[in-house]
């Protein structure tokens, strides 16, 4: 019987073993892909206890606590950070099976060397060791990334973002580098006239844009997309259900547009219609310099409508839909390749039936600039656990160039987030020794080495081109 996240976790084989001690593990991390806050970056914040640099924020665990009965109060609700983590410790023993058991253990080995099994009777002991170690110095959050071998991170941010954190983290002796991404969602969000409008107006406001047409937003969005660019950042991000590609003349865009602003709600058609052409738009900023754009689509998000209501978006109540959008994906791809505008792209699917949809989809527009040129996004959000993983790799492998790929990111609010990385590496290494033991693949290991290593960094050093 083998020992529970022993050196040999997922590692099935001799050919997997060697692969992930002797070159995945050793590789450092390029995190093109999260949600840290970089205010707390900025700031090198000491987190106060275990809850509030573990649990808050985290839907992954607060969809678990529900689904084993825990009151709201203890998970988003008024009860104290102790109460809050002591029932978190009481549900783990009833997450076997679901990733959120590996993760929890990975990360009190990874982070505060405890080897035990997190439960009801261990809380406290858990409780008091993390918070100790979470008051030194080693455990701010610029120091948990140094420890981790974090040396890039791409956070999430809006255009109307004063990117005033990432100015004073340039400016000081941070170790990691942290860059922005733009995400715009907000900015091609008109099925709510009022909301839409007061982002204008923010827009407006930091763009010194006053903003009365389409062309003024434009000119406000390319002034952001210009000081994004200036504080180091080269990826878009972009969180979508599903493509848009409608048909369009730029006098449709401009009637639209002057309608929302005018405060009047839009048809569904409409709403549709202006995101295929500000998704268009976005594409040609993008290509123009020279970033990748990413695109996380096919959830369907804040689904229980009385608890939205009651606790806001984002509190875990979101899922995978089913939409087929491989016409609309294939339609707003070839516009922009077709008028040489096709930035690098990295699609990210959430539903696995469509991965080899995905995985055949990038094949028809790589066009031999770039290598790998258009990704199949590792697995993401649901999908970024073992089975998810394998499956995702396993399209890519079987429609694709696995070689090619620029592998894992830990989409995460959190610092203690990092052994993804080592999961993901370790599920990597499992694939390609269980090839190799299977007769499958031949035992070359500096082949085998050399993809790994990869994988796991070079890739993305050199596809981003951060510098």
């Amino acid at each position: 019987m083998k020992t529970f996240l022993g050196k040999h976790f997922l590692l099935e084989t001799k050919t997997a073993k060697k692969l992930y001690h002797k070159k995945a593990s050793k590789m450092p991390i390029i995190d093109y892909h999260c949600h840290l806050d970089p205010k707390q970056i900025a700031e090198n914040k000491n987190f106060e206890n275990l809850t509030q640099i573990w649990l808050y924020g985290d839907h992954y665990k607060w969809r678990a606590m529900r689904t084993n009965g825990v009151d709201e109060k203890y998970i988003t609700g008024d009860a104290s950070d102790w109460e809050k983590f002591f029932e978190w410790a009481k549900t783990v023993p009833y997450t076997l099976r679901n990733p959120l058991y590996h993760w929890t253990h990975m990360e009190l080995i990874s982070f505060f060397g405890y080897d035990g099994i997190l439960n009801e009777k261990t809380a406290k002991e858990v409780w008091d060791l993390a918070n100790e170690k979470l008051q030194t110095q080693d455990y701010t959050a610029q120091g948990l990334m140094e420890m981790m071998k974090v040396e890039l991170v791409c956070t999430t941010d809006d255009p109307v973002d004063s990117l005033e954190y990432h100015k004073q983290i340039t400016e000081s002796d941070c170790k990691t580098t942290v860059l922005p991404t733009w995400r715009p969602d907000k900015a091609m969000a008109v099925e709510n006239a009022e909301h839409y409008n007061d982002y204008l107006d923010q827009l407006s406001e930091v763009s010194g844009v006053i903003i009365n047409t389409i062309d003024d937003l434009f000119e406000a969005l390319n002034k952001r997309h210009d000081f994004f660019h200036e504080m180091g950042c080269r990826l878009s991000d972009h969180g979508i259900e599903e493509f848009y590609a409608e048909d369009y003349t730029e006098e449709d865009i401009k009637t639209i547009f002057f309608k929302v602003r005018s405060g009047q709600d839009l048809s569904a058609q409409e709403i549709r219609t202006f995101q295929s052409g500000m998704m268009y738009k976005f594409g040609v900023m993008d290509h123009k310099k020279g970033w990748t754009q990413q695109f996380h689509y096919g959830a369907i998000r804040n689904n229980n409508r009385r608890l939205l209501s009651k606790l806001g978006p984002d509190t875990g109540f979101d899922s995978i839909h089913d939409l087929n959008s491989a016409g609309a994906m294939s339609k707003f791809l070839n516009r922009l390749d077709g008028e040489d505008k096709l930035a690098k792209t990295i699609i990210y699917n959430l539903n696995p039936a469509q991965n080899d949809v995905v995985a055949t989809m990038i094949g028809n527009f790589q066009d031999g600039s770039v290598p790998g040129k258009i990704q199949f996004g590792s697995g993401w959000w649901f999908l970024d656990q073992k089975t998810g993983m394998e499956a995702q790799m396993n399209a890519l492998s079987n429609m694709g160039l696995l070689s090619r790929f620029v592998g894992m990111l830990t989409d995460s609010r959190s610092f203690l987030s990092y052994p993804r990385h080592e999961y993901f590496r370790r599920i990597l290494c499992n694939l390609l020794g269980n090839d190799v033991e299977n007769g499958l693949i031949n035992h070359d290991m500096d082949l085998l080495g050399s993809m790994v290593e990869n994988i796991c960094y070079n890739n993305a050093k050199k596809y981003f081109n951060f510098n």
